[in-house]
């Protein structure tokens, strides 16, 4: 069985201990990690190597950040979309053995009627194309991350209140649907896990307790690695901690093992 894991961590820095202890006690194949607000000068590499991990990432400064830790060595990495240069560090691309896994920070949006939305919705248009790219080029695909998109309204605690609000607007909900229609599912989706199951909650009014919250962190897998999976959750042990962190979305698949005589 191999385990692939999604979880923005909002710091690594910060939370660099939670993301050790939590590798040792999981032990997934692969991990992405969104948020982690590091350059790549002081990324803590030994860190990882010292459990046994090899990294790749992809960072700048105080915000944004994408890493990808894992047992296999990555190849064929890219650290952006295919035609749309951007300054900020939001996507890490690499293939492990036959699995090509986008690792993604999809920007927040900020509000309907701001610049950053329409940046948000010009960004999801050149990811549906790599999306496709990657189909044609690889069977076994998995795009994770930090969506910023809740894809229902059964992943809304109150849709009513987020009706046409950033991260569960009609544009967003569609630039999603056309990436799904590619031929990728969300496989959280693929299970009976409950409604009202969140990744994401207000660090207020104890949304958390309340359980107020919204399910924005997918990892969509094309319908090729649809077919291996075998669960799908998310583990919210981390939110409850003392600096707690979102919590980490992961799914199992049943992949083949290539022994190479």
């Amino acid at each position: 069985m191999t385990t692939i894991a999604s979880w923005n961590v909002n710091s690594l820095r910060v939370r660099l201990e939670q993301v050790s202890e939590w590798l040792q006690r999981i032990e997934p194949d692969v991990l992405g990690l969104q948020e982690t607000k590091v350059t790549n000068e002081n990324f803590p590499l030994n860190a990882f190597d010292d459990l046994g991990y090899k990294a790749v990432f992809s960072g700048q400064p105080t915000y944004n950040g994408v890493a990808l830790i894992s047992r296999q060595p990555a190849q064929d990495v890219a650290t952006e979309l295919d035609g749309f240069p951007d300054e900020q560090k939001r996507v890490l691309v690499a293939t492990f053995g036959e699995v090509r896994i986008l690792n993604l920070y999809v920007p927040n949006g900020r509000s309907v009627d701001s610049e950053a939305y329409e940046y948000k919705l010009e960004w999801l248009q050149a990811l549906c194309a790599q999306l496709r790219k990657e189909l044609r080029n690889h069977k076994h695909v998995v795009a994770m991350g930090d969506f910023n998109i809740a894809p229902e309204d059964r992943d809304v605690h109150d849709p009513t209140a987020w009706e046409e609000s950033v991260l569960c607007s009609a544009k967003e909900r569609q630039a999603l649907a056309e990436i799904l229609s590619l031929g990728y599912k969300d496989t959280f989706r693929l299970f009976d896990n409950q409604d009202k199951s969140f990744s994401w909650w207000d660090y207020r009014a104890a949304a958390f307790r309340r359980n107020m919250g919204l399910r924005i962190d997918l990892i969509l897998a094309s319908d090729a690695m649809s077919a291996r999976c075998t669960a799908s959750l998310v583990d919210i042990e981390p939110r409850k901690l003392e600096r707690p962190s979102d919590p980490v979305s992961y799914t199992h698949l049943t992949l083949p093992t290539i022994l190479l005589v």
